[in-house]
Protein backbone atom coordinates (compact mmCIF):
# COMPACT_ATOMS: atom_id res chain seq x y z
CA UNK A 1 0.00 0.00 0.00
CA UNK A 2 1.47 3.54 -1.16
CA UNK A 3 2.30 4.65 2.44
CA UNK A 4 1.56 8.41 0.81
CA UNK A 5 -2.16 7.71 1.70
CA UNK A 6 -1.83 7.28 5.30
CA UNK A 7 -2.29 8.59 7.79
CA UNK A 8 -5.60 10.37 6.72
CA UNK A 9 -5.57 13.75 8.32
CA UNK A 10 -7.80 13.79 11.20
CA UNK A 11 -10.47 16.57 13.20
CA UNK A 12 -8.42 19.68 12.77
CA UNK A 13 -8.32 21.97 15.88
CA UNK A 14 -9.64 24.90 14.03
CA UNK A 15 -10.53 26.08 10.61
CA UNK A 16 -8.85 28.95 8.50
CA UNK A 17 -10.17 31.56 7.27
CA UNK A 18 -9.75 31.08 3.47
CA UNK A 19 -9.90 33.27 0.24
CA UNK A 20 -9.94 30.44 -3.03
CA UNK A 21 -9.93 31.27 -6.16
CA UNK A 22 -10.24 28.76 -9.38
CA UNK A 23 -9.19 29.70 -12.59
CA UNK A 24 -10.59 27.60 -15.51
CA UNK A 25 -9.67 27.43 -19.41
CA UNK A 26 -13.07 27.97 -21.64
CA UNK A 27 -12.65 25.68 -24.35
CA UNK A 28 -10.49 22.96 -24.21
CA UNK A 29 -13.10 20.39 -24.89
CA UNK A 30 -13.12 21.70 -28.73
CA UNK A 31 -8.46 22.45 -28.22
CA UNK A 32 -8.42 18.62 -27.43
CA UNK A 33 -10.78 17.47 -30.22
CA UNK A 34 -9.06 20.48 -32.90
CA UNK A 35 -5.22 19.61 -31.70
CA UNK A 36 -3.15 16.56 -32.45
CA UNK A 37 -2.67 15.23 -28.11
CA UNK A 38 1.33 16.36 -28.16
CA UNK A 39 0.63 19.73 -29.15
CA UNK A 40 -2.52 19.48 -26.84
CA UNK A 41 -0.60 18.13 -24.04
CA UNK A 42 1.96 20.74 -24.59
CA UNK A 43 -0.49 24.09 -24.21
CA UNK A 44 -2.01 22.31 -21.05
CA UNK A 45 1.06 22.16 -19.64
CA UNK A 46 2.37 25.76 -20.54
CA UNK A 47 -1.41 26.87 -19.41
CA UNK A 48 -1.25 25.38 -16.01
CA UNK A 49 2.28 26.03 -15.19
CA UNK A 50 1.60 29.78 -16.13
CA UNK A 51 -1.31 29.71 -14.14
CA UNK A 52 1.00 28.42 -11.27
CA UNK A 53 3.35 31.29 -11.39
CA UNK A 54 0.92 33.82 -11.66
CA UNK A 55 -0.86 32.92 -8.51
CA UNK A 56 1.78 31.96 -6.39
CA UNK A 57 3.60 35.35 -7.67
CA UNK A 58 0.80 37.21 -5.50
CA UNK A 59 1.45 35.17 -2.42
CA UNK A 60 -1.14 32.50 -3.29
CA UNK A 61 -0.54 28.76 -2.30
CA UNK A 62 -1.67 26.36 -5.33
CA UNK A 63 -3.78 23.31 -3.69
CA UNK A 64 -4.66 21.36 -6.91
CA UNK A 65 -4.81 21.47 -10.63
CA UNK A 66 -6.44 19.31 -12.76
CA UNK A 67 -6.90 19.29 -16.77
CA UNK A 68 -7.69 23.26 -17.16
CA UNK A 69 -8.72 24.37 -13.81
CA UNK A 70 -6.01 25.66 -11.12
CA UNK A 71 -7.18 26.43 -7.33
CA UNK A 72 -5.20 28.18 -5.19
CA UNK A 73 -5.85 29.79 -1.48
CA UNK A 74 -5.04 32.66 0.51
CA UNK A 75 -5.41 33.64 3.78
CA UNK A 76 -9.08 35.60 3.99
CA UNK A 77 -6.91 39.02 5.06
CA UNK A 78 -5.22 38.57 1.45
CA UNK A 79 -8.62 38.67 -0.19
CA UNK A 80 -7.14 41.46 -2.23
CA UNK A 81 -4.33 39.67 -3.32
CA UNK A 82 -6.69 36.70 -4.55
CA UNK A 83 -8.22 38.99 -6.74
CA UNK A 84 -5.92 40.70 -8.09
CA UNK A 85 -4.29 36.95 -9.30
CA UNK A 86 -7.37 35.94 -10.90
CA UNK A 87 -7.59 39.20 -12.86
CA UNK A 88 -3.98 39.08 -13.91
CA UNK A 89 -4.60 35.20 -14.93
CA UNK A 90 -6.78 36.44 -17.55
CA UNK A 91 -4.08 38.99 -19.69
CA UNK A 92 -1.06 36.19 -19.07
CA UNK A 93 -3.20 33.22 -20.79
CA UNK A 94 -4.59 35.50 -23.59
CA UNK A 95 -0.49 35.93 -24.32
CA UNK A 96 0.76 32.42 -23.92
CA UNK A 97 2.98 32.34 -27.21
CA UNK A 98 2.31 28.47 -27.73
CA UNK A 99 -1.05 29.27 -28.00
CA UNK A 100 -0.69 32.19 -30.70
CA UNK A 101 1.44 29.40 -32.88
CA UNK A 102 -1.03 26.91 -32.56
CA UNK A 103 -3.97 28.96 -33.71
CA UNK A 104 -5.49 29.12 -30.36
CA UNK A 105 -6.89 32.30 -28.28
CA UNK A 106 -7.06 31.29 -24.37
CA UNK A 107 -10.10 32.64 -22.55
CA UNK A 108 -10.59 32.44 -18.69
CA UNK A 109 -12.89 32.23 -16.25
CA UNK A 110 -12.53 32.65 -12.27
CA UNK A 111 -14.62 32.49 -9.50
CA UNK A 112 -13.35 34.27 -6.05
CA UNK A 113 -14.82 33.07 -2.40
CA UNK A 114 -14.47 33.34 1.21
CA UNK A 115 -14.87 31.74 4.16
CA UNK A 116 -13.73 28.89 7.06
CA UNK A 117 -12.01 25.66 5.75
CA UNK A 118 -10.29 22.81 6.88
CA UNK A 119 -6.63 22.33 5.52
CA UNK A 120 -4.90 18.76 5.83
CA UNK A 121 -2.57 16.51 3.83
CA UNK A 122 -3.70 13.91 1.46
CA UNK A 123 -1.99 11.84 -0.95
CA UNK A 124 1.05 14.30 0.25
CA UNK A 125 -0.88 17.16 -0.95
CA UNK A 126 -2.51 19.56 0.82
CA UNK A 127 -6.18 20.03 0.60
CA UNK A 128 -8.86 22.58 1.82
CA UNK A 129 -12.69 20.99 3.12
CA UNK A 130 -15.21 23.39 3.16
CA UNK A 131 -18.15 25.74 1.27
CA UNK A 132 -15.58 28.08 0.05
CA UNK A 133 -14.17 25.30 -2.09
CA UNK A 134 -17.40 24.51 -3.61
CA UNK A 135 -18.39 27.91 -4.25
CA UNK A 136 -15.72 29.18 -5.86
CA UNK A 137 -16.14 26.42 -8.67
CA UNK A 138 -19.81 27.55 -8.72
CA UNK A 139 -19.04 31.04 -9.60
CA UNK A 140 -16.46 29.99 -11.70
CA UNK A 141 -18.99 27.69 -13.91
CA UNK A 142 -21.02 30.58 -13.88
CA UNK A 143 -18.63 32.98 -15.18
CA UNK A 144 -18.38 33.93 -19.11
CA UNK A 145 -14.98 34.05 -20.83
CA UNK A 146 -13.23 37.09 -19.54
CA UNK A 147 -14.76 36.85 -16.50
CA UNK A 148 -14.21 37.03 -12.65
CA UNK A 149 -16.73 36.94 -9.96
CA UNK A 150 -16.97 37.49 -6.49
CA UNK A 151 -19.04 36.18 -3.79
CA UNK A 152 -20.70 39.47 -1.21
CA UNK A 153 -17.85 38.17 1.28
CA UNK A 154 -14.87 39.05 -1.16
CA UNK A 155 -16.77 41.88 -2.12
CA UNK A 156 -17.26 43.71 1.69
CA UNK A 157 -13.33 42.45 2.44
CA UNK A 158 -12.05 44.83 -0.57
CA UNK A 159 -14.10 47.42 -0.45
CA UNK A 160 -11.83 49.07 -3.38
CA UNK A 161 -12.41 46.49 -5.91
CA UNK A 162 -14.27 47.93 -9.05
CA UNK A 163 -17.16 45.72 -9.64
CA UNK A 164 -20.88 45.07 -10.61
CA UNK A 165 -23.44 43.26 -9.66
CA UNK A 166 -24.73 39.62 -11.42
CA UNK A 167 -28.05 39.34 -11.59
CA UNK A 168 -29.69 36.69 -9.35
CA UNK A 169 -27.58 33.33 -10.23
CA UNK A 170 -28.81 29.82 -9.72
CA UNK A 171 -25.33 27.58 -8.51
CA UNK A 172 -26.10 24.64 -8.02
CA UNK A 173 -26.52 23.19 -4.53
CA UNK A 174 -26.91 26.73 -3.08
CA UNK A 175 -29.84 28.27 -4.31
CA UNK A 176 -31.55 29.80 -7.64
CA UNK A 177 -30.69 33.47 -6.20
CA UNK A 178 -27.10 33.81 -5.03
CA UNK A 179 -25.27 36.79 -5.71
CA UNK A 180 -22.18 37.50 -6.65
CA UNK A 181 -20.21 40.86 -8.36
CA UNK A 182 -18.21 40.30 -11.48
CA UNK A 183 -15.07 42.15 -11.26
CA UNK A 184 -13.77 45.04 -13.45
CA UNK A 185 -10.50 45.60 -14.72
CA UNK A 186 -8.54 48.61 -12.99
CA UNK A 187 -5.68 49.68 -10.62
CA UNK A 188 -7.98 49.31 -7.89
CA UNK A 189 -8.32 45.55 -8.45
CA UNK A 190 -4.26 45.59 -7.76
CA UNK A 191 -0.82 46.58 -9.31
CA UNK A 192 0.03 44.57 -12.22
CA UNK A 193 2.98 42.21 -11.09
CA UNK A 194 5.45 40.83 -13.85
CA UNK A 195 6.54 37.41 -13.61
CA UNK A 196 6.93 36.90 -17.43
Amino acid sequence: MNESLLPLPGPQPHATPACMVLVDLVGSTLMAQTLDLNSYMALMQEFVQVMILTLEARGGQVLQHQGDAVLAWWPAPQAAQACAAAQEAHGRAGRLALAGYLGQQLRLRAGISSGDVLMGVVGGQMSAYGLPVNYSRRLCDAAQAGQTLVCDEVRAQVPQLRSVPCPPLALQGFGPRCTAHRLLEGPESGTRMKVD
